[in-house]
């Protein structure tokens, strides 16, 4: 197999796995138009919407390959389907003479497969795939019967060496060891699949900059034009920042006509020493930290996040769910000693756990807390007894359940601390960014560093891209929240 003619700039092996290319490899340098967009929403399947907004907010917008738990009913369906498939090819291709008339239809669709995968720039090797795979001389050694299907398997995976990703190196090269012309043709259509991925994956990567800045711009001018068709648009983001501010301000507690995210607990702020001036920055990110507090039959919200309302709900269930999992891990703690609290195979045990009889804590609170106090006493229990050290007391036991049953209240002194420290955590990674602000979690936090960290990340990504969207809007707004003289030097450029 001759070298690629020409070659596209390299991306580092070390760099995302499913988007790292290796020397020849395709890229996506070429465009179907002046600003690339017909190409990319070709390779990646998704809609203009998705990609506008979804890649604009989320830095690591790629997929993944979707594997079904072969245990489910999805997955022994396909399963079965594919064995069906596969079986059916072996034996026309075992019969006498052989049937190659699905052969030939699976080598047109690999075919199709790789010139996908290859930029127009590669001219000699989609040369060498149109000549291997073509179509009219395949059809004649098939009815000739001396069509080698080995061969030209073996002939595709030589083309596929050069364009997979360094990731699937290995996989390649595994199927280099297989003798069997079907189970070959199984595997190269398994790693071409995954190739596909790779190169939808590697697209996003390579134009994320241009996407993310076309998204700021895009969503800007919609809502500029809408908000010259209704001024009162900027009324509900108005009155959000106000009551951020009011949070912030040092006086008396909300009055009665305040929102439950006013009302819901202590700001975050107030675990600071000392009050802080106030400015523009401070104010944004305690509304921001507001919307996970939002009631939902509060119909001012924002207009500037309603494309975003879903998102912030999901990271509102599972800013709770992992409240309720630090407080079960700190009562666990208190009761069990450090000694098992020392082993990480019993924390990640605990932890998954309760991560899955609180599913659905949200409906079923103290159902679920019922659950979880019974499963992790026993847990502890049988631990305890495992290491040779001396089991909790019927009284400790029952002592244990309680204090863990009572966490399903919110109003819970446990689940309370631990509450305003998670939402600490979180207005430290709007100012801070995330990986600094895991540097000296308090305590009760540091067991679940790992989920607090992609937790802070999901929110960040929203409102650092939805403050590059409407920050002149919410610049002008905070103006008349707070006062030059009010504010730090410099508080509302920063925003």
């Amino acid at each position: 197999m001759q070298a690629v003619e020409e070659k596209v700039p390299l991306r580092d092996r070390s760099g995302a796995q499913s988007g790292s290319r290796k020397p020849g490899a395709a890229g996506p340098q070429d465009k179907s138009s002046a600003d690339g967009q017909p190409a990319l929403l070709s390779a990646t399947g998704l809609t203009e919407s998705e990609l506008s907004h979804g890649i604009g907010m989320d830095h690591d917008f790629h997929r993944e390959e979707k594997v079904l738990p072969p245990s489910s009913l999805e997955g022994q369906a396909k399963e079965t389907m594919h064995d069906a498939f596969w079986g059916h090819l072996k034996e026309q291709l075992s019969a006498t003479p052989p049937d190659f008339s699905c052969a030939l239809e699976l080598l047109k669709e690999i075919k199709e497969i790789l010139l996908s995968l290859l930029s127009p720039r590669q001219s000699r090797l989609r040369r060498e795939v149109e000549e291997a795979l073509a179509a009219d001389r395949l059809q004649q050694e098939a009815a000739r019967g001396d069509l080698d299907i080995f061969r030209l398997s073996k002939c595709i995976l030589s083309m596929m060496t050069l364009l997979c990703a360094p990731v699937r190196d290995a996989a390649v090269q595994k199927l280099d060891s297989i003798t069997d012309s079907t189970l070959l043709l199984r595997g190269i259509f398994q790693v071409l699949g995954l190739m596909k991925m790779d190169m939808r994956n590697y697209t996003l990567q390579s134009l994320q900059p241009h996407l993310r800045e076309h998204s700021i711009q895009q969503e800007r001018a919609q809502f500029q034009e809408r908000l010259s068709r209704q001024p009162g648009l900027l009324d509900h983001i108005t009155k959000w920042l106000s009551r951020a501010a009011t949070d912030l301000r040092p006086g008396p507690g909300p009055g009665p006509d305040a929102p439950a995210s006013s009302a819901a607990g202590p700001a975050p702020s107030e675990a600071a020493s000392g009050p802080e001036p106030l400015s523009p920055a401070m104010v944004l990110s305690q509304a921001f930290l507001n919307l996970l507090l939002w009631d939902p039959e509060d119909q001012e919200f924002p207009e500037t996040l309603l494309a975003d309302r879903a998102r912030l709900r999901e990271l509102e269930a599972q800013l709770r769910r992992l409240t309720v999992l630090a407080s079960v891990l700190l009562v666990a703690g208190s009761s069990s000693g450090s000694v098992l609290f020392g082993s990480p195979q019993f924390v990640d045990r605990l932890k998954r756990t309760t991560h899955a009889l609180t599913e659905h804590f949200d409906s079923r609170p103290q159902e679920a807390m019922l659950a979880v106090s019974e499963q992790v006493s026993q847990e502890i229990q049988q631990s305890l007894k495992s290491m040779g050290l001396a089991a909790l007391s019927s009284d400790s036991m029952a002592f244990l359940m309680g204090q863990l049953q009572d966490i399903a209240h919110a109003q819970n002194c446990v689940r309370s601390v631990v509450d305003q420290r998670v939402h600490l955590f979180l207005k430290c990674c709007l100012v801070l960014g995330v990986q600094r602000s895991l540097m000296g979690l308090p305590g009760g936090l540091t067991l679940i560093e790992a989920e607090l960290a992609e937790l802070g990340q999901r929110f960040v990504n929203i409102t650092h891209h939805n403050q590059q969207v409407f920050g002149p809007y919410y610049t002008e707004i905070l103006k008349t929240l707070v006062p030059p003289g009010q504010a730090p030097q410099a508080g509302v450029e920063s925003l």
